[in-house]
């Protein structure tokens, strides 16, 4: 099975698995690693680092990032580097994680990555949007 390491700023990580294992249930090998304020990312490294190995056991990794850019998506990057089997995903929602998790087993971390995208971006929509599709699918109006 894939692993997964969450990660983000503050309790981004923990917070966002304990809501996902709240939804779908415990999840093996998968990991949430903080940033809170004060810690170095050096310390953060480390810990990643760490989950890693509790996590992958030879099927590959994916670390899912809060924010482009940051800390935790800059340090998950520079493991993934020097793994080919470990892909980064950033801009991570529990529509997302939740869609994944549930889909994961027998995935390689390229599927996994494609798959999570689609996902990440069916799940960013607004109230007026889905009233909108509503409409056409009552309306008999199905795109074809």
């Amino acid at each position: 099975m894939l692993g997964v390491v969450i990660t983000g700023h503050g309790s981004f990580a923990s917070g966002l698995l304990q809501a996902v294992e709240q939804v779908i249930g415990p999840q093996a090998q998968c990991i949430a690693v903080d940033f809170p304020e004060g810690m170095c990312t050096e310390t953060l490294k480390k810990a990643l680092a760490a989950a890693c190995s509790q996590c992958d056991q030879g099927d590959g990794l994916v670390f899912l990032t809060d924010l482009l850019g940051g800390s935790p998506f800059r340090q998950s990057a520079q493991l993934a580097l020097n793994h080919p089997a470990y892909q980064v995903i950033t801009g991570t929602n529990m529509q997302m994680v939740a869609e994944m998790m549930l889909e994961r087993d027998g995935m390689t971390a390229l599927e996994f990555r494609d798959m999570a995208l689609e996902c990440g971006h069916r799940g960013l929509t607004s109230l007026w949007h889905e009233q909108q599709r509503e409409k056409q699918t009552s309306q008999g109006i199905d795109g074809i």
